[in-house]
């Protein structure tokens, strides 16, 4: 059952990152076990582990439904992905294997032709981000790093939306390899803080605009 438990939740989760739930979406123990084809109480374990986990929300009137960050929440949020990439990112200049930075070029490249297309772009920047974590080589850490992408998760749309910063993106990324490449550790640290730091801006003023919310 356990076993079970845990596959549920991991698809359940992989689907609201996707965007397939939004936060603030209704989750039901019969479309659920509709959709994965199990029985409701997989479904039901799954939804406790992940409330345990701060990914789903009971709403007194709706039941189960995707958590919502607030404004302060957001903020929280980026301060702490700014230092623990940021140490991702030292980590991947001390000790990723040539083969994992050669990927990692090869996904700046790619997405160099990917500028224009906000969420096909914020597809490709969430596996950037994984495999640069995964290059850290600190399980402790990447545990870390899983953990926050729950929360990641629970932000509605991309500031990749903003005006011009598809290519920054992309450039700012291209810093961070190019570190790697160098084995310079306090550049790559610096230019993944960086990288954090610019995307919390754009957001805090896409926010301000109206057009994206806070974190819901």
């Amino acid at each position: 059952m356990a076993k079970e438990d845990t596959d549920i939740a991991t698809l359940l989760l992989d689907a609201i990152d996707r965007g397939e739930y939004g936060p603030g979406a209704r989750l039901t123990e019969m479309e659920l076990a509709t959709r994965f084809n199990v029985s409701r109480t997989p479904v039901r374990e799954a939804l406790n582990r992940l409330e345990s986990q701060g990914v789903v929300a009971r709403d007194a009137r709706r039941g189960m439904v995707v958590a919502q960050l607030d404004y302060d929440q957001l903020g929280e949020l980026y301060d702490m992905r700014e230092v623990v990439e940021g140490l991702a990112a030292r980590l991947a200049a001390r000790r990723a294997a040539p083969a994992e930075i050669a990927v990692l070029r090869d996904m700046v490249e790619a997405d160099r032709a990917r500028t224009d297309d906000p969420q096909a772009l914020a597809r490709s920047n969430k596996l950037f981000h994984r495999q640069l974590h995964r290059a850290s080589h600190n399980r402790y850490l990447i545990q870390m790093l899983e953990g926050m992408r729950r929360s990641l998760a629970l932000i509605s749309g991309t500031s990749l939306i903003a005006p011009g910063r598809g290519t920054a993106s992309v450039e700012e990324h291209n810093a961070i390899v190019a570190a790697l490449e160098a084995r310079d550790e306090d550049a790559a640290e610096a230019a993944m803080r960086q990288h954090i730091s610019n995307a919390y801006l754009t957001r805090v003023r896409l926010v301000s605009e109206g057009k994206v919310d806070a974190g819901g």
